[in-house]
């Protein structure tokens, strides 16, 4: 099952292939689905992909795979609240295509300001190259402090956070404490507590009962500057 936009996508790339046999690039998938940004292209083809119509080629950042293809161009839209629409499975061979390698994700600010997550404006956006992120809705916040530099996370980093609210002991997390600070520390349950464990040994664990802490993102991967 599709949504309308995920199947305008596919069919726009197809088309595009067809034609000229080059991929359109995200500016021109932004356009053409009238977007707002190239990140809503981002997340509709990192939809396609875990619904198994779109593969990324591995070892090959700008390259992914179309594997399941309409078999009818125009396709069927059931009417219905969530306006979903359902594609039959291809009988074509898969064909890939280049795709630019850089998105935009939106940069929400630094992650020790203080702010949930959700209340942050999004309005700044982080180009980031398409390989150092896999699927799924991501944002990216600025490192302040240096609780984290024996994971390699320095003070001024871009981390880039894959949104959930899941994650499993041991990994690293935006957490939302007592619903007033975001921290980035590694995910330990213990005793049924929360303790966020920084990776300096200079600062000690934080011991929070389990309604203290909200998981806001698993950290996906880093950009850094250099000056």
């Amino acid at each position: 099952m599709l949504t309308r936009k995920q199947h305008e996508l596919l069919q726009f790339i197809q088309r595009r292939l067809e034609e000229s046999g080059i991929s359109p690039s995200f500016e021109e998938m932004k356009k053409a689905l009238d977007l707002k940004s190239k990140s809503g292209v981002h997340r509709l083809i990192s939809a396609l992909e875990e619904r198994g119509f779109i593969r990324r080629l591995p070892n090959r950042a700008r390259a992914l795979e179309i594997l399941r293809q309409p078999d009818d161009v125009t396709g069927t839209t059931r009417p219905s609240a969530s306006n979903i629409v359902e594609l039959p499975r291809a009988k074509t061979q898969p064909r890939p295509f280049v795709a630019n390698d850089v998105i935009e994700i939106p940069l929400h600010g630094r992650i020790a300001a203080g702010v949930p997550i959700e209340a942050m404006e999004s309005s700044q956006m982080l180009p980031v190259p398409a390989a150092l992120l896999g699927t799924g809705e991501h944002y990216a916040l600025e490192v302040s402090g240096d609780s984290m530099i024996e994971a390699g996370i320095f003070d001024g980093d871009f981390a880039l956070v894959r949104k959930t609210d899941t994650a499993r002991d041991g990994e690293i997390i935006v957490a939302l404490v007592r619903g007033e600070e975001a921290t980035l520390k590694y995910l330990r349950r213990e005793n049924g507590m929360i303790r966020l464990d920084p990776a300096n040994a200079a600062y000690e664990p934080q011991i929070y009962s389990a309604d203290e802490v909200q998981v806001q993102g698993r950290l996906a991967g880093l950009l850094r500057r250099y000056h």
